[in-house]
Order: structure tokens, then C-alpha cells, then sequence
């Protein structure tokens, strides 16, 4: 399932190597797709991985049961212990809708 013709999800990490300074997940929706009801009990989650795809840390968010068209969220600063990547996730009514991944490597 994909978020609506319009809204794009985005997913932006800063930081170096294995510390990440600042993360942030939201969706952003322009012209018509701004006029519509948003997304309702939504949910953001970051997952890390390690280089064999296995996820070792979730930040489940927390379920919001109102309708937002934006719906955004960001999490702490952390040092990862391994290399991977990292992914957000975007959950409407307990289904994933979209995700996004950034690699972190060396």
C-alpha cells in the first residue's frame, strides 16, 4: 500500500558512522492530497538492522487516534552498536502503509 497520490514519506538521518544525531519520519502532502482527512490511528516506527537484514531494535510510536495530514514524528539520538540500516515505518490502522531505509555504514 502506498500513502496517497500528493505525500511523499520522508525519512531524514544525520550523524556519522554509527552515532545518529537527529531522526526524523513524516509525511508531507501538497495541493489536492492536503485537502483530504489525513491519516487516521497512525503510528511511526524506526527499526534497525544489522548487515544480514536482521532487525535488533524497534522505537515503536505511539498510536494516535485522531486524523492528521501530517503525521510526523522524531527519535533520540542513540549510537548504533552495529552497521546496517535503518528504516521508518508508517502504520494506519495497524497495517504498514510505507517504509524508508538509509544504510549505515562506515
Amino acid at each position: 500500500m502506498k500513502v496517497p497520490t500528493g505525500c511523499l514519506f520522508t525519512h531524514i538521518i544525520r550523524g556519522g558512522g554509527k552515532k545518529i544525531t537527529y531522526q526524523n519520519a513524516g509525511v508531507d502532502c501538497a495541493f489536492v492530497a492536503a485537502l483530504g482527512s489525513g491519516f487516521c490511528n497512525w503510528r511511526i516506527d524506526f527499526t534497525y538492522s544489522n548487515t544480514n537484514n536482521k532487525i535488533y531494535r524497534t522505537s515503536r510510536g505511539r498510536t494516535h487516534p485522531e486524523c492528521k495530514i501530517d503525521p510526523m514524528r522524531n527519535n533520540s539520538p542513540q549510537t548504533l552498536p552495529r552497521y546496517g540500516k535503518a528504516c521508518a515505518h508508517l502504520y494506519v490502522t495497524g497495517v504498514r502503509r510505507v517504509s524508508q531505509c538509509h544504510h549505515i555504514t562506515k
